[in-house]
């Protein structure tokens, strides 16, 4: 068998859910105990639970299975459909729900939408061509990170799904709002029986996927270590250069000092300095040689950690002496 069969069968199940006021503490324990109950079953590979925030108005389950056969098992289970029974007080209205195979998983930085249109047989040319003429037009706008589309799976789920992704909910509320989109919108409007729901994925980690959002394994622990260490360096220098006038006493400097670093390091330093400068050598190519990737990367990391040391001698030693 094919080592890279399971990866093309991984299939993704995106579920949005509106909650009663009031009932939102008691749903993500019932949920979390459904998603327990998942984890039970075979091939089940994860599953997370996102509140609603601005660009998602809904609550959000996104599961992820080794294979479409094993997401079926699960979603027709009578386990989850007696959890399910036990659940509706907490529920308003009807779920909805996109079942995707293989592609990326949408759990990083990115804010991903996910689109499903219900398409005849005899317009799935146009419709592709369509689809093709979207994406072209996604592609000019800012921040976007790549695109996906996903046929209908038989015996699972009849409507096409388009996955899209922007790195900020800004950047996307441009292109949805764009006369461009309007423009191709009216175009197809044979297929305007969809529905679009968007996922905010803030939550994530710093090595967890690429710049694309694509699922990837983490570099190695030598590399993010380094890596870390690129960024935690001038992180701490310049926090420390901003707080010294406040005269914290130590114990409350390093205190505040960390809070302030370690959503520094989250939210600016990874992933618009350190991966931006090392992604090429935290995740190389597949045909890039190893071992002038490495030279690179640390060629790369002599150089930054270099120019910082230069840097922060100069202000501290010759500019400006610490009280």
């Amino acid at each position: 068998m094919d080592a890279e069969e399971p990866i093309r069968d991984t299939a993704t199940v995106i579920i949005g859910q509106r909650v009663r006021p009031g009932f939102e503490a008691a749903f993500t324990a019932w949920q979390e105990e459904i998603n327990a109950a998942a984890s039970r079953y075979a091939g089940f590979l994860g599953a997370q639970i996102a509140a609603p925030t601005a660009v998602q108005p809904d609550w959000v389950v996104v599961y992820r299975f080794d294979s479409v056969a094993n997401v079926q098992a699960w979603i027709n289970s009578a386990t989850r459909q007696d959890w399910l029974d036990k659940g509706q007080r907490y529920l308003d209205g009807p779920a909805t729900q996109q079942v995707i195979t293989g592609g990326s998983r949408p759990n990083d930085q990115l804010v991903t939408v996910v689109v499903t249109h219900r398409v005849g047989a005899e317009c799935i040319d146009d419709f592709l061509d369509w689809q093709n003429r979207m994406q072209l037009a996604e592609r000019r706008f800012e921040g976007f990170r790549g695109s996906e589309l996903f046929r209908p799976i038989e015996g699972v789920q009849d409507d096409w799904t388009a996955l899209y992704r922007y790195d900020n909910a800004a950047n996307l509320f441009t292109w949805l709002t764009s006369a461009k989109r309007r423009q191709l919108l009216a175009e197809g409007e044979r297929f305007h029986e969809f529905t679009s729901r968007t996922v905010d994925n803030s939550f994530g980690s710093w090595f967890a996927f690429d710049e694309k959002g694509a699922e990837a394994p983490p570099p190695s622990d030598v590399k993010t270590s380094v890596a870390v260490w690129v960024g935690l360096y001038p992180t701490v220098v310049l926090l420390t250069l901003a707080l010294s006038p406040i005269g914290m006493p130590l114990w409350l400097g390093l205190l505040v000092g960390n809070l302030l670093s370690s959503f520094i390091m989250t939210f600016v330093t990874m992933p618009h300095y350190v991966n931006r400068m090392l992604g090429r050598w935290l995740r190389p190519p597949p045909d890039a040689p190893e071992p002038r990737t490495n030279l690179r990367g640390i060629a790369v990391v002599a150089g930054a950690m270099t120019l910082w040391v230069l840097v922060f001698y100069l202000v501290t030693r010759q500019f400006w002496t610490l009280p």
